[in-house]
């Protein structure tokens, strides 16, 4: 997808990527400058609840516990 920047510097975001992303009017995005490529992030109106469940199945519990034995086998 292509866009012109006007005079000001403005410019459209697709529809199709508004849609995608649920960017809606009002909505914060970050722009990252990474030398030879701009990316254009959006910033979730509640953070907190954008990541809730996104460490699903990944038992996070378990391998702490482990890394916590480990640790405590190498201090004695």
């Amino acid at each position: 997808m292509e866009t012109a920047v006007t005079k000001k510097g403005q410019t459209n975001i697709p529809a199709a990527i508004r849609k995608r992303y649920q960017i809606q009017e009002g909505a914060r995005l970050v722009w990252l400058d990474e030398g030879d490529v701009i990316r254009v992030i959006p910033v979730p109106a509640d953070p907190v609840a954008a990541l809730r469940g996104s460490a699903k199945g990944e038992r996070l519990l378990k391998r702490l516990l482990q890394q916590r034995q480990e640790d405590r086998q190498r201090g004695s």
